[in-house]
C-alpha cells in the first residue's frame, strides 16, 4: 500500500475549482490515499456533486493566525524541533525580504501548523497553485524533510514574481501545468533539469454525457424565442465580461437574444450597472454561482457560449478555461478571445470562433454571425464535442498524473490488461 499524499489547496471545496476535485476523485479511484489540507474554509454555499464522492479527510489550517493563536503557538513549538525547521526559516526569511507582506507571514504560520499536525504516515505534499499553497507546502515539507510537488494553473503562474517561480521550480520534485501556454512560461524560469509536465485537466465525460436531441434552430428573428447566449465565469477582470457587454450592446437591433451569466465575483454590481447603462438589462439574467449540475443544464439550454477572456492589468489570465470544455461537451458553439490556452482547445472556424482580446467590435461581429446561423452553430458544436471527447478526456490525463505519483512510490502501479498481479 502506497503512503498517503497531502494535497495542499487554497480553499476546499470551491465551485470555481471543479477540476481539482475531479482530479482528486480520479486519483482516489485509482487507489491513492489522499489527505486534503485547505488554507481557507469554504465560502460558497453550494458544492458540486463530485465533492460528495471524495473520501479524503479535510484539515483546515488557521486562515488568519490571530484567530487561532494557541494553535499557531503549539505549531511553532512543535515545528522548531523538526530537523528542517532552520532551513525552512532561512528560506522564508529570504522570501520575506523580497515580499514583506502579511500574507507571507501567514504562510509561514500555516506551514508551521501543518508541519506540526501532519500525520506521520504522509510521505509527500502536493500543492495546487504555485503561489500561496506552494509556499506553505514548501516550508512545511522542508521542516518535515519531505519532498513536495506542485500543479500550477493560471493566476498563480502569471502573477508570481520570476524569482519565486524560479526558486520553487528548482526546489519541487516536479511540477505540472494545464496548458501549453503556461508550460512555455514556466519553462523559461525553470532551471536545467527541472521537470515540468503538461497535463490538461480534461473533463469527466461520465458527468458530461452528450445532450439528447437537437437544439431548436433559433436565428434571432423571433422576438418571442430569442437566441440564448451563455457565459460562465466569475465576475473578475480577466474574464472580460465588460467587453462582452459592450459587444452585446453593439449587436444589430433586429437580432433577438438573451444573455445568461453564471458566476459570483466582486465585479457583479459594476457589470449590472454597465448593462443597465447600455440599455440591455432587460435581456440579461444574472444567476450567480451555481453547482455543476445546474451549469450543465444551462449549457444544454443555451444556443451559444461566449467568453471575452483577457489579460488583466496585474498579468492574471485564464489557463485553458474549463467552462469551454464543459460547453463544448454539450455541442455548444463557442466564441472566445484567443488568450493563453484557448487556441489549444478551440479550432477557429471549425469548433468555434476566436477573436482578439479587448476587441468588442470583433466579438460583436462573431456573435452576430453565429446568432443568425443555427446550422453553422450546430456544425461547430458537434465538431467541438468530438474534439473534447477525443483529446480532453479527464481519465486519460488523470492516469498520467497517477503514473507520475507511482514513479515516486506514492501510488500503486496500475496492472496492465492481460497481466497478473504478483
Amino acid at each position: 500500500m502506497a503512503p498517503p499524499v497531502a494535497f495542499v489547496l487554497k480553499g476546499y471545496p470551491r465551485l470555481s475549482e471543479t477540476f481539482i476535485a475531479q482530479e482528486i476523485l480520479a486519483l482516489e479511484r485509482a487507489g491513492m490515499d489522499i489527505r486534503i489540507v485547505s488554507l481557507r474554509h469554504p465560502t460558497d454555499r453550494a458544492t458540486h456533486p463530485v465533492n460528495a464522492e471524495i473520501r479524503a479527510p479535510v484539515a483546515y489550517l488557521p486562515e488568519y493566525l490571530y484567530r487561532e493563536p494557541l494553535r499557531v503557538l503549539r505549531g511553532w513549538r512543535a515545528a522548531r524541533g523538526l530537523p528542517g525547521f532552520a532551513a525552512a526559516r532561512r528560506a522564508w526569511l529570504r522570501d520575506l525580504t523580497r515580499d514583506p507582506t502579511p500574507n507571507r507571514v501567514r504562510r509561514f504560520g500555516q506551514a508551521m501548523t501543518l508541519a506540526a499536525e501532519l500525520p506521520a504516515a504522509v510521505a509527500r505534499l502536493h500543492a495546487h497553485f504555485l503561489h500561496t499553497p506552494a509556499s506553505v507546502a514548501r516550508y512545511a515539507a522542508t521542516m518535515r524533510g519531505l519532498g513536495w510537488s506542485v500543479s500550477a494553473h493560471a493566476r498563480d503562474i502569471w502573477t508570481t514574481p520570476a524569482w519565486e517561480k524560479r526558486e520553487k521550480l528548482a526546489d519541487a520534485a516536479w511540477a505540472t501545468t494545464c496548458s501549453q501556454a503556461a508550460h512555455d512560461d514556466l519553462a523559461t524560469h525553470a532551471p536545467a533539469g527541472a521537470e515540468i509536465a503538461l497535463l490538461y485537466h480534461g473533463l469527466d465525460l461520465a458527468r458530461f454525457a452528450p445532450p439528447g436531441g437537437m437544439r431548436p434552430p433559433r436565428d434571432g428573428r423571433d422576438a418571442a424565442d430569442p437566441v440564448r447566449i451563455l457565459t460562465v465565469g466569475r465576475a473578475v477582470e480577466k474574464k472580460g465580461h465588460d467587453v462582452l457587454i459592450r459587444a452585446l450592446a453593439a449587436l444589430p437591433p433586429g437580432l433577438h437574444w438573451r444573455w445568461t451569466h453564471i458566476g459570483g465575483g466582486p465585479l457583479r454590481g459594476a457589470l449590472e450597472r454597465q448593462a443597465q447603462e447600455a440599455g440591455i438589462a432587460a435581456r440579461v439574467e444574472w444567476r450567480g454561482a451555481l453547482a455543476q449540475d445546474a451549469v450543465l443544464a444551462a449549457c444544454r439550454d443555451a444556443d451559444l457560449f461566449a467568453l471575452a477572456n483577457r489579460v488583466a492589468r496585474d498579468g492574471d489570465r485564464d489557463g485553458l478555461p474549463n467552462v469551454l470544455l464543459e460547453a463544448q461537451s454539450q455541442a455548444l458553439a463557442c466564441v472566445a478571445s484567443g488568450v493563453s490556452g484557448v487556441p489549444e482547445l478551440l479550432v477557429d472556424g471549425r469548433t468555434g470562433l476566436i477573436v482578439p482580446p479587448e476587441d468588442a467590435a470583433a466579438l460583436s461581429r462573431a456573435l452576430a454571425a453565429l446568432i443568425a446561423d443555427p446550422a453553422r452553430r450546430a456544425a461547430m458544436g458537434e465538431a467541438g464535442m468530438g474534439r473534447v471527447r477525443e483529446a480532453f478526456d479527464a481519465s486519460t490525463w488523470a492516469a498520467r498524473l497517477h503514473a507520475r505519483f507511482a514513479a515516486d512510490g506514492l501510488a500503486a502501479t496500475p496492472v496492465k490488461a492481460g497481466s497478473r498481479a504478483a
